[in-house]
């Protein structure tokens, strides 16, 4: 029997949005969490940072730039000018079109940071329904990407078993910006909440949330530090693709740098391990 040719990876971009805890940094970071609704025909009931695959639209998008340029972020990636910008724009756009949160100042004044983010509550919704471009919206209401506010963290890759689509996956990590507030308000997810990275580990090993490997790790980078100790974090990222083995039962195994560790929780929480059908990453 002949192997099927792996599915190529879509450029994706995932923010892990962060902010102080209710106490300052002394409580150490939360992170926004939401889960995707059982509706969902891809990793449903999962617990996901907001984020999505790369449109078209992101590509060559003409929008106003502060911060880091194209091939800062290009060099940081390990990937070509034109998807940098891509992957830029997409994580930006997924993070309003996800939670309302919205990395963008005024285009004339680089000192001016949009702080309620719910004015554009109409151009969210069509951002979401693609009537609207990133890059038009943003012409339209005189803003600019604040890049600055986003900081590149890591880059994971669908493994090549799974067989229902696989992404090129791009995290960043940004800061909650100063008077803006995340709802978790979109069509894909039905429950959304600030959480420490710990809390979301545990629930996780306690089986009360599903992470898939890259969420898992993330958080697991996260736990126990601050905003500013993230935010001053310069990563060497190394494109990471998870292997997944048949295990007995038809059970999947599935193997990273750290999957000791990953499929110890998991297993505490279902000693069965993954099932067919269940998502792969």
């Amino acid at each position: 029997m002949t192997t099927p040719e792996p599915l190529t990876p879509r450029p994706a971009a995932t923010v892990m949005l962060i902010r102080d805890g209710a106490h300052g940094a002394a409580d150490g970071l939360e992170v926004f969490l939401m889960r995707r609704h059982s509706a969902m025909d891809f990793v449903a009931g999962v617990m996901v940072f907001p984020g999505g695959g790369v449109d078209d639209r992101d590509r060559n998008a003409d929008v106003a730039w502060h911060g880091p340029d194209r091939q800062w972020w290009a060099d940081r990636f390990g990937v070509d000018v034109e998807l940098a910008e891509a992957l830029v724009c997409a994580a930006a756009r997924e993070t309003f079109e996800e939670s309302g949160v919205l990395f963008a100042g005024a285009a004339d004044d680089p000192d001016l940071l949009v702080d309620d983010a719910s004015v554009y509550r109409e151009q969210r919704a069509a951002l979401e329904n693609k009537t609207l471009s990133f890059g038009e919206f943003l012409r339209s209401e005189k803003l600019m990407l604040r890049a600055d506010l986003l900081r590149p963290w890591a880059n994971w890759v669908t493994p090549k078993e799974e067989r229902t689509r696989r992404y090129d996956t791009y995290f960043f990590v940004g800061a909650l910006p100063q008077g803006q507030l995340a709802d978790g308000d979109n069509t894909e997810t039905d429950e959304a909440a600030w959480v420490t990275p710990q809390a979301a580990l545990d629930d996780f090993a306690h089986g009360r949330t599903f992470l898939l490997p890259p969420t898992w790790t993330q958080l697991d980078a996260l736990n126990g530090r601050t905003v500013a100790e993230v935010l001053a974090v310069e990563r060497q990222i190394v494109a990471v693709e998870p292997h997944l083995s048949a295990a007995k039962g038809g059970n999947w195994e599935i193997e990273f740098f750290n999957s000791d560790r990953y499929n110890e929780a998991r297993n505490r929480r279902a000693p069965q391990g993954y099932t067919d059908g269940a998502p792969l990453a």
